[in-house]
């Protein structure tokens, strides 16, 4: 789904829609799958519900999963929506694991909530 792109993120393909929620949402087992490919050093147990740091445009925001989201779509509030062309195929940039939560830091995300 993601292939390496630089050495801060990663670059994918995903069907990308905006919606009214406040947060931005894939499938669950999508997200999982990138979690722990990506995002999981193999050390111990992990968490694969950790959000996920995506970038679309100029905006980061983090990426929760939902069983009520298609394969392969990412779902964005509207406010995050580039442009008026979505729904629509979109490359979108998923920030490596350590820019991930630096990014999440600094927005002040509790990890606690990501479930």
């Amino acid at each position: 789904m993601f292939e390496q792109f630089s050495s801060g993120y990663y670059l994918g393909e995903m069907f990308v829609e905006p919606h009214d929620g406040e947060r931005a949402v894939m499938h669950r087992a999508d997200h999982e799958q990138v979690n722990k490919q990506l995002y999981a050093t193999g050390d111990g147990l992990e968490r694969l519900d950790t959000p996920l740091v995506m970038k679309l445009g100029g905006t980061h925001f983090p990426v929760l999963g939902d069983e009520g989201v298609p394969a392969g779509t990412l779902v964005v509030p509207r406010a995050v929506a580039p442009d008026d062309s979505l729904p629509t195929r979109r490359e979108v940039f998923l920030a490596k694991a350590e820019r991930a939560s630096e990014l999440l830091r600094y927005a002040g995300y509790a990890f606690d909530d990501a479930t």
